[in-house]
C-alpha cells in the first residue's frame, strides 16, 4: 500500500551521517519559471462539522497555503519552509541540519490577471509543505497553488495561536481496521478540500475567511480563475485527487502522484483528464489499482513511471535526504537511486505540462511520447 509511512519529521530528526563543522543548511531547488512568488497561509474554521479525529474539537481547523505569482517580491521575506514548531521537532538543536526556506514571499501583492488554480493535497501523515519543489514550481509558471493540511492526519499542523495539532489517526491492528481507516481519512480529505475550495471562492467574491481575518496580500482575490481549477497530490493525496474529480465538478483535471487509490472511483472511472505519475513497480510490488483505474478512465489519460525513483521521491526528501548524507541503504527504500535533483527536474516539466494542457489550452507535447530529453520517463502500458 503506498501510503507515507515515513514522516518528514522522522526522516530529517536522524540528522546528517556524519558530523560537521557548521549546521548543514537544506536548501529546496529554485523554481524554472519567469515569475516571482508570493505566498500566504490561511486558518480556515468548519463550523458545520466537528473533528473527524478528535470530537472534543467541536470544530474542524484547518490550515491551508496559497502560492501565486506576485506583481514584486522587493521588501517581502522569503517564507520558513515550516512553522517554527514543526522546524523545532523536524530539526531540533544538535541535529547538524537547518531546514530551508522557500522561493515564496510572504504577503507581497499578487500579479495581475486571473490564473489557473491547482490545490495539493500531501500523503498521510505528511504536511502540506511535503511537495513545496513540485508547488513552486506550478507558481513561477503562473498558477496559484494551494496546500492544505489534513489536521490529525498530518503528523503536526501549527495554527497562529500557537496551538499544534499532531497525528492522531488511530494504529490500524487488522487488515480490515486499516481499510476503515483508509475510507475514513479519504472521506475527511474529501470534505477538507471541497471546504477549502468554498473559501477560495468567498476570497474571490472580496470576503476574508482568515480565522483571525488575517490581511490578505494586495490583488489575490483578483488572481483566482476559479473556472480553471485542477488538483495534484501526492500518496492518499492523490487517491483525494481522484475522488475529488469524481464528486465535484468545479476541478477539471486530477493528477496522482504514487498514490494507491481507493473508493467508488475505481468502479466508476473518470471521465476528466487525469495523470498518474508514479515509482515504477514491477511484479509483486505493482500497484494494482492502476492497472484497474487505467481502465476506467474515459477522457485524457496518462500513466507515467520515473525510474529508479521510490514512494517519497515526489515529496522534498528526494533533494533534502541526499544533502544530509543520509547513506544509500538508509535512502535508497524511501527516494531510490536516482541522484535527487535530477528527479525533480523530470517531474517538474510533466505536472506542469499536464496542467497546462488541461487548464491553460497548451500543446501538451511533452505528453504525447517519450523524450529524448527525459530518458528516465517512461510511458505505459
Amino acid at each position: 500500500m503506498k501510503i507515507a509511512a515515513v514522516a518528514l519529521a522522522a526522516a530529517l530528526a536522524a540528522g546528517p551521517a556524519a558530523p560537521a563543522a557548521t549546521d548543514i543548511q537544506l536548501t529546496l531547488p529554485a523554481p524554472t519559471g519567469p515569475l516571482p512568488i508570493g505566498t500566504v497561509s490561511l486558518h480556515l474554521v468548519d463550523p458545520s462539522r466537528p473533528d473527524p479525529w478528535v470530537p472534543a474539537e467541536k470544530h474542524r481547523e484547518l490550515m491551508a497555503q496559497i502560492w501565486y505569482p506576485a506583481a514584486t517580491v522587493r521588501g517581502y521575506p522569503r517564507a520558513d519552509w515550516v512553522s517554527p514548531q514543526i522546524a523545532a521537532r523536524m530539526a531540533p538543536p544538535g541535529s547538524g541540519a537547518v531546514l530551508p526556506v522557500t522561493h515564496g514571499h510572504t504577503g507581497a501583492p499578487a500579479a495581475a490577471g486571473r490564473h489557473p488554480v491547482v490545490l495539493w493535497s500531501p500523503g498521510l501523515g505528511m504536511e502540506r509543505t511535503a511537495s513545496t519543489a513540485l508547488v513552486e514550481e506550478l507558481a513561477s509558471h503562473g498558477f496559484v497553488v494551494v496546500t492544505v493540511d489534513h489536521t490529525h492526519d498530518a503528523n503536526f499542523v501549527e495554527f497562529p495561536d500557537g496551538r499544534l495539532a499532531t497525528l492522531a489517526i488511530p494504529e490500524p491492528q487488522t487488515p480490515a481496521e486499516e481499510q476503515a481507516m483508509i475510507a475514513k481519512a479519504l472521506a475527511v480529505r474529501v470534505a477538507d478540500t471541497r471546504f477549502v475550495l468554498d473559501r477560495l471562492t468567498a476570497i474571490a467574491r472580496g470576503h476574508n475567511p482568515d480565522a483571525a481575518r488575517r490581511p490578505l496580500p494586495q490583488g489575490l482575490r483578483d488572481t483566482l480563475d476559479l473556472t480553471r481549477i485542477g488538483m495534484a497530490g501526492h500518496s492518499l493525496g492523490g487517491a483525494t485527487a481522484a475522488e475529488i474529480l469524481r464528486v465535484d465538478r468545479r476541478v477539471r483535471a486530477g493528477a496522482n502522484l504514487d498514490g494507491t487509490l481507493f473508493g467508488r472511483v475505481l468502479t466508476t472511472g473518470l471521465r476528466r483528464p487525469f495523470l498518474m505519475l508514479g515509482a515504477a513497480h514491477d511484479g509483486p510490488d505493482q500497484d494494482e489499482t492502476w492497472p484497474q483505474m487505467w481502465d476506467r478512465l474515459r477522457g485524457p489519460r496518462y500513466w507515467l513511471e520515473l525510474g529508479d525513483t521510490a514512494h517519497l521521491s515526489f515529496t522534498d526528501l528526494q533533494t533534502l535526504l541526499p544533502q544530509l548524507g543520509t547513506p544509500p541503504a538508509d535512502s535508497r527504500p524511501l527516494i531510490g537511486s536516482i541522484n535527487g535533483e535530477r528527479s525533480i527536474a523530470v517531474q517538474r516539466p510533466y505536472v506542469l505540462a499536464f496542467f497546462d494542457r488541461h487548464l491553460r489550452h497548451g500543446d501538451g507535447r511533452l505528453l504525447a511520447a517519450p523524450s529524448a530529453r527525459y530518458p528516465e520517463m517512461r510511458f505505459l502500458p
